[in-house]
């Protein structure tokens, strides 16, 4: 699922429910969720072989994938990537930090938000968008949609910024493809400046997204100017 929505050079690896909910983990990683909840753990553990499945898809020796700044995984040199992680779903995408700058995936369980959360998440412009595109094609969660894309943009963000990114800071029109099932693309426009990719201001992050098999997901790259 979400290999589709990155390009050839990107690297994908997913597990579905209990896929890989054995999967074991590196000393120093086991050592950060040794006080979690159980569910908190298999998580924790699937989404990491998903991406030690990568690295060797790459030719990197699968190595400890440990939490840096606000939480972000920190990836061994010459790699950039994503992970993602939701109840019955978990994946991984990696690719050599030559091919691209950077990328964000996000996957979510294709229902409406929570109530309340919509109005925090977006802008006014996009929730009539949202209002529209619901008229248009009713079977998508589009505040999920939404919601997931603000994530693969902020994934995207971090790496080159190392700062916080509001979901007020990027606008985001969703677009659909013709075709007989949910997809599309989308375009986020940042409110804040960007950040400096091969010495030109990024003003915007493109991505694409699909719904399928219970799931929203979307995936944001970002290339070398």
């Amino acid at each position: 699922m979400i290999e589709e929505l990155l390009p050839d050079a990107v690297v994908t690896v997913e597990a579905y429910g209990q896929d890989a909910a054995d999967a074991p983990l590196h000393p120093e990683e086991a050592e950060l969720v040794a006080r979690a909840v159980s569910k908190r753990r298999r998580e924790f553990a699937a989404v990491r072989s998903c991406a030690r499945r990568a690295m060797e898809k790459l030719g990197v020796p699968p190595q400890p994938i440990l939490p840096g700044e606000r939480g972000a995984p920190r990836w061994p040199a010459g790699l950039a990537g994503s992970m993602t992680h939701c109840d019955g779903y978990c994946a991984a995408a990696l690719v050599r930090a030559g091919d691209l700058a950077s990328l964000g995936i996000d996957a979510e369980p294709d229902g409406p938000l929570p109530d309340g959360v919509l109005p925090s998440v977006s802008l006014p412009a996009e929730a009539e968008r949202l209002r529209r595109l619901t008229a248009h094609l009713p079977g998508v969660a589009w505040d999920r949609l939404l919601f997931s894309a603000k994530e693969s943009v902020y994934k995207a963000w971090f790496p080159l910024t190392g700062k916080w990114l509001d979901f007020m800071e990027a606008d985001v029109e969703i677009s659909v493809l013709p075709g007989e099932r949910a997809r599309g693309v989308f375009r986020a426009t940042l409110l804040v400046p960007g950040p400096q990719v091969g010495g030109e201001r990024v003003t915007h992050f493109d991505g694409r997204w699909t719904v399928q098999r219970g799931l929203v997901a979307t995936a944001v790259t970002v290339p070398h100017r």
